[in-house]
């Protein structure tokens, strides 16, 4: 059985990715930056490797591994004056320092968890437009910007040594554990709060964390994975009424939404400084992931209704 390194191991993805492959009975070892990071019921073999970049020293996290699932990475941040450079330094540097290292160890193969926002920040609403592999890069912030750099340099080292590089573009995840935008709006409709979100009609791509778990474990050894970009997702999308819709089914309550004008909650957003939440929340992201299920022939195991389900009850 192959000897998986997971990166980020105590993130909300890399966390689950480890429980799903101990039971699998795969070998698994998962890197963190610090054991404080961990809960207290993790199982996997856990190896800390401090600060994440381009010195960082790989060596005792790599030694006789096959495979490297890279989840680690910096995501957000909360004071964005010099977040170009903390992204460069954490997503680019740090994926080029993993992966010349583990050149020199021997693994095999490396596969990078990217953003779909490599390929954009929205899609049309009006044409129906979707995201695919064939779709230029066009990153507008520093995170996408250098999640897309991190995929060049992995494509560089693999031309040069042979490694075989897998790139997973991801949308929003979600499941058990999610924070962010998804956990307020759970938030907000338990408490039951009336909602202006019901005029909204948009069409968002996501992915539930057991079907990205699964499409993992179907890179890992998948002949036909290496040297490819897949974009992935549910294969269902919806709009952001429904999201909430299903949320409340899930709490069994009725969802409290009423009607507001796009340019009225866009106005607000500009007034609170909330424009790019309110412009997710508004906005179409959908991703064409016939290319990933037919290269891998993969199918997501949870419908979107399941998934939200498990996310909402805790499972």
């Amino acid at each position: 059985m192959e000897k998986i390194l997971v990166t980020g191991a105590s993130g909300f993805i890399g966390n689950n990715l480890c429980n799903k492959l101990i039971e699998l009975n795969f070998n698994v070892r998962g890197a963190v930056r610090t054991l404080d990071s961990l809960t207290v019921d993790y199982n996997f073999n856990a190896v800390t490797v401090g600060e994440i970049g381009a010195n960082t020293n790989w060596k005792n996290a790599l030694k006789d591994i096959d495979c490297i699932i890279n989840c680690a990475g910096k995501a957000h941040l909360i004071n964005k004056k010099n977040n170009a450079n903390l992204y460069h330094l954490i997503n680019t540097e740090g994926t080029k320092n993993l992966a010349e290292q583990a050149v020199k160890a021997g693994v095999k193969r490396l596969i990078l968890l990217s953003s779909v926002k490599v390929n954009g920040e929205s899609t049309d609403q009006i044409t129906k437009h979707k995201f695919s592999h064939k779709n230029l890069s066009n990153p507008q912030d520093p995170y996408a910007i250098s999640k897309l750099e991190a995929e060049k340099v992995l494509w560089k080292i693999s031309l040069r040594t042979g490694l075989e590089v897998v790139v997973v573009r991801l949308p929003l995840v979600y499941g058990n554990g999610a924070k962010g935008n998804l956990a307020r709006l759970i938030k907000l409709v338990k408490l039951g709060i009336p909602l202006p979100l019901g005029m909204i009609d948009n069409q968002r791509s996501m992915i539930g964390i057991d079907n990205l778990v699964d499409l993992l474990i179907h890179c890992i050894d998948h002949p036909e994975a290496s040297g490819k970009t897949f974009l992935t997702s549910d294969g269902e999308d919806i709009s952001t009424p429904e999201l909430i819709k299903l949320i409340a089914s899930s709490m069994g309550k009725k969802a409290n939404l009423f009607p507001l004008p796009i340019f009225i909650l866009k106005f607000l957003g500009t007034i609170f400084g909330k424009s790019e939440e309110i412009n997710r929340l508004t906005g179409s992201l959908r991703i064409d992931n016939n290319y990933t299920k037919e290269i891998l022939n993969w199918t997501p195991p949870v419908s979107v209704e399941e998934g939200i389900r498990r996310m909402v009850q805790g499972k």
